[in-house]
C-alpha cells in the first residue's frame, strides 16, 4: 500500500485488504461525557478492545462547560454496535449515548487542503472552490490553502477534484453531527 501523501494508486483488492471499504450501515454516535481527563482514552480503548475501527472522532465543548460531546463515526456491519454501547453506558464519566440515524441527522466536516496551483492551474482550482463554496484562506506563489465545510461526501468529492493538481497537504476534522428537530441531545 502507498505511503501517506503519495500519489500511488491502490487496486480494489489492496483497498479491501487494508479494510478501506465500508461494509454496512454507518453509525454516528453522539456521546455526552463529563469533561475530565482520561475519558476519551477510556472510550477509544473500549472500541479498540472490541475490534472496532473508528472512522472519525471529534470532541468539543457543549453549552455546559462540565460536559463534552464526542462524535464518533464507524462502520457498524463489521461488529454489532449494541454490545459496545451497553459497555459505554457502564463507564462512569459517560452521561448519554445516541446512535444517530443518518437520515435524521445533520453532519458536517471541516477540511483544509494545500494545493499546488500556479498559472492556469490556479484559475481552475479557484473555479472548483467557487462551485464547492470553498474559501481560499492563504495564497503563495505556488500553492493555495483552501477551507471546505460540508458533508463527508462533499469533502471527498472536493478532494478527488483537486488531487490531480497536486495535493501537498490535507487536514480533516472528522464529522460532527446533531439530530434534526426538537428532540433531546
Amino acid at each position: 500500500m502507498g505511503e501517506p501523501a503519495t500519489k500511488d494508486v491502490l487496486s480494489l483488492d489492496e483497498l479491501e485488504a487494508a479494510g478501506g471499504l465500508r461494509t454496512g450501515r454507518k453509525h454516528i454516535l453522539s456521546i455526552l461525557v463529563e469533561n475530565k481527563p482520561g475519558v476519551l482514552t477510556r472510550i477509544a480503548g473500549l472500541f479498540a478492545r472490541r475490534g472496532f475501527n473508528i472512522d472519525t472522532l471529534a470532541v468539543g465543548p457543549t453549552d455546559d462547560e462540565r460536559i463534552s460531546r464526542i462524535t464518533l463515526t464507524l462502520d457498524g456491519a463489521v461488529h454489532p454496535i449494541d454490545q459496545v454501547t451497553k459497555q459505554l453506558h457502564k463507564l462512569v464519566n459517560v452521561l448519554k449515548i445516541r446512535d444517530l440515524e443518518p437520515a435524521e441527522t445533520l453532519a458536517r466536516e471541516l477540511a483544509m487542503f494545500k494545493i499546488s496551483a500556479d498559472g492556469v492551474a490556479r484559475a481552475e482550482v479557484m473555479q472548483i472552490c467557487e462551485i464547492f463554496r470553498a474559501k481560499i484562506i492563504d495564497v503563495s506563489k505556488r500553492s493555495l490553502i483552501v477551507e471546505v465545510t460540508g458533508t463527508y461526501d462533499k469533502v471527498d468529492a472536493f478532494e478527488r477534484l483537486v488531487r490531480p493538481f497536486g495535493l501537498i497537504e490535507m487536514a480533516r476534522t472528522g464529522e460532527i453531527a446533531i439530530a434534526r428537530g426538537r428532540g433531546e441531545t
